[in-house]
């Protein structure tokens, strides 16, 4: 079962951690990825179209999902796409130069991209960083693109555990003020923020908690549980959780964030 993301707000998972839990989840992925994918459209909706691309990025590409779309909209473009997890590399079908890297540290020169996309990676990294590094990367008038997520994420894992157990059950996510301040301290300009929420719904407690593990958010912050949770502390977070529920079941929240700017 899925335990803490992060000890403390605002502290990231260790890569270690992070490549591990996605090497776990590569072969699952896709089949708990429907708002992920949902996520990905609405980004390349709002991206515009206008501007020749190059070379472009896919930063954290996971599965891959997003590199049909991008070569889509890009034909002529020379795709690249990065992730911290070889396994995760290893699940894309779509035709492109694979890089394991990390966000923080990209093995790219300066000035040799003409869009960074990023949809639901940086989270998981320190974003004045991953936002540093965009910036280098990106030629003069260099577009990015970038969905990540918002404090509402998960909100109710964390009202299912609050009386249960001390360990904490989401990360801690970055608003969008702070977030169009650190694309603004790293450089870019026209920066474009824009926040919406999407929702998914589970039959019952345990198969949400299935989701969360399917797609790699699980199990991934320092001070996790060591050990399975008991059935008695499940049986607590369950009941509570219930209380969450609607119509279409039980609800899962992610408070998506996208960032567009130039470079």
């Amino acid at each position: 079962m899925p335990s803490d993301l992060t000890p403390k707000a605002g502290q990231r998972p260790s890569k270690a951690r992070v490549r591990q839990s996605f090497e776990r989840a590569a072969s699952t992925y896709d089949s708990a990825a429907d708002i992920q994918r949902r996520i990905c459209g609405q980004l390349l909706q709002g991206l515009p179209g206008d501007a020749p691309v190059g070379r472009l990025l896919d930063a954290g590409c996971g599965t891959g999902y997003a590199q049909a779309l991008l070569q889509a909209r890009f034909p002529t473009a020379q795709a690249l796409a990065l992730d911290l997890s070889a396994g995760m590399l290893q699940q894309i079908t779509a035709p492109c130069a694979r890089l394991a890297g990390d966000l923080e540290h990209l093995p790219l020169a300066a000035a040799s991209l003409d869009l960074y996309w990023s949809s639901l990676a940086v989270q998981w990294c320190e974003l004045p960083k991953v936002l540093q590094e965009a910036r280098r990367v990106l030629r003069v008038d260099g577009r990015l693109a970038l969905a990540s997520l918002g404090p509402q994420t998960f909100h109710e894992l964390r009202h299912a555990f609050a009386d249960v157990d001390q360990y904490r059950h989401t990360l801690g996510f970055h608003s969008v003020d702070e977030i169009r301040q650190m694309a603004s301290a790293a450089g870019f300009a026209a920066v474009d923020v824009q926040e919406s929420t999407e929702t998914a719904h589970y039959a019952d407690f345990k198969s949400l908690l299935h989701a969360v593990k399917a797609i790699g958010a699980n199990q991934i912050g320092d001070g996790q549980r060591r050990s399975l949770m008991s059935r008695q502390t499940f049986l607590r977070a369950e009941t509570a959780f219930e209380t969450l529920r609607t119509a279409a079941g039980l609800p899962l929240t992610y408070d998506v964030i996208t960032l567009y700017a130039r470079a």
